[in-house]
């Protein structure tokens, strides 16, 4: 790759062209306005997404919110979310560089090897936890109960497959998946919306930042994947507008559709166990066929996890074939999914994501008023370890907000939070608050080595 990337010519026809196997060789511009839409549109839509609602309905430790309320708080949280997806899809598709090289032009190449580690671990748990969702899934859909292996290396399987081709599985999902996806979803809003529900408006406010910051993570969770996928996007207009359009929609109708779940037929008690929010989508009629669309179409999340590991792992050994490392990847990932209990995994995980948000802030910052257009990706990209506090304060101000679910890692903020004499409050937002202390913080470094660069 070149030591400053430059914009691409844009590639015009797309027949069966793949992604270079190496960093090497240029990416094809192939991936248009309608590819990129359904690419984001699917990964918008998760099975996980209804099951999720009920941590933004009832945020830990505060009153269950009204319905109005919490579907008010998943459309704000994703669109402040989806807004930093779209906006860190820019870049890859100005340079053609995938996500993790694109932090060589933040860091220096040989610190970005930092990030990328992170990137690696959370992404491969992710892999691992949505192999395991899918068989779960999968294993309530069909009769074969309490043999849960065939389904996780079925999963694991069809997930290396699919990250060996990676644009070719995007023209699939532009072809089928997205009107699969649509049909399935209003049919199943329509026959919940025929039961009776309780009063909309009842229920507390005190939660509304709080539960957007779960719509605001999970959309956050995509950021160092965007330029894995849009440095083959044939402009960087499409690849803001069409992440921001794909993927704000779905991810609004994924979660809302588990608000109307448990407004309609789910008990709230019942909500965050995936095997009754399962059962209630199975039970409508013909709800065996749609559930078996959404389980399916749950495999462009772990396929997205696994290709992006590894581009992740590309960045620190550029000349390895992609399609050897997509079935390492894949082989790690499905052992782990049988070998593994992660039903509370996902704490951990979100824990790991938390550091992307005020990473996002940096690299934004930097690239939009600093360099753009002399952004350094090269193998000889000097170490700027000065842009590294911006980055760590911002974790710190999104760990002092809300330090997640995981017990021995709240007790330590708790005591810091002690020693600050700080109290998080109920309007506070972990992710807008750590995204804007990172970004105050980066733009006086960014513009100072901007008037250095132009003496």
């Amino acid at each position: 790759m070149t030591a400053t990337a430059e914009r691409l010519p844009t590639t015009a026809a797309t027949g069966n062209v793949e992604a270079p196997l190496t960093l090497d060789e240029p990416p094809p511009r192939v991936l248009g306005w309608w590819d990129q839409i359904a690419l984001w549109s699917n990964l918008g839509m998760s099975i996980l997404g209804p099951v999720t609602a009920i941590y933004i309905l009832q945020p830990y430790g505060l009153a269950q919110m009204s319905f109005v309320g919490a579907g008010l708080a998943i459309i704000v949280g994703t669109i402040l979310g989806t807004l930093l997806v779209a906006a860190a899809a820019v870049p890859g598709a100005e340079t053609g560089a995938p996500a993790m090289v694109l932090l060589r032009g933040l860091f220096g190449r040989r610190l970005s090897y930092l990030p990328t580690f992170v990137n690696v671990v959370q992404l491969v748990g992710w892999s691992v936890f949505e192999i395991v969702v899918i068989a779960a899934a999968a294993e309530q859909l069909f009769p074969w109960r309490g043999h849960r292996w065939p389904y996780v290396v079925v999963a694991g399987a069809l997930t290396t497959v699919m990250a060996i081709r990676p644009l070719g599985v995007v023209r699939v999902l532009r072809r089928y998946a997205i009107a699969a996806v649509v049909v399935t979803t209003v049919y199943l809003y329509v026959e919940l919306f025929t039961h009776h529900a309780p009063s909309l408006t009842h229920g507390s406010w005190s939660g509304f930042w709080p539960g957007a910051d779960y719509a605001i993570a999970a959309a956050v969770s995509f950021v160092p994947l965007a330029s894995d996928y849009t440095r083959h996007a044939r402009s960087p207009r499409s690849a803001f507008g069409a992440a921001m359009i794909g993927y704000s929609v779905t991810q609004a109708a994924s979660y809302i559709l588990g608000l109307v779940a448990i407004a309609t037929v789910v008990k709230a008690s019942q909500a965050a166990d995936t095997q009754t929010m399962f059962a209630a989508f199975i039970a409508v009629p013909v709800g065996w066929l749609a559930f078996g669309i959404l389980v399916a179409r749950e495999l462009d999340q772990s396929f997205a996890d696994s290709y992006s590991t590894v581009m992740s792992v590309q960045n620190v050994l550029p000349r390895f074939d992609r399609r050897a490392l997509a079935v390492v990847v894949g082989v790690v990932a499905t052992v782990l999914a049988l070998a593994l209990n992660i039903n509370d995994y996902a704490s951990f995980l979100s824990l790991l994501g938390s550091v992307f948000v005020p990473l996002t802030a940096v690299l934004l910052v930097d690239y939009f008023l600093g360099r753009r257009g002399r952004w350094d990706v090269g193998d000889d990209a000097p170490t700027r370890w000065v842009m590294v506090v911006p980055w760590l304060l911002g974790v710190v101000m999104y760990q002092l907000v809300y330090p997640g679910g995981v017990s021995w890692w709240v007790d330590r903020w708790t005591t810091v939070q002690g020693w600050l004499h700080f109290t998080p409050q109920s309007w506070m937002s972990a992710s807008v608050m750590s995204f804007l202390l990172a970004a105050v913080l980066t733009l006086p470094l960014t513009l100072a080595n901007r008037r250095r660069m132009a003496r």
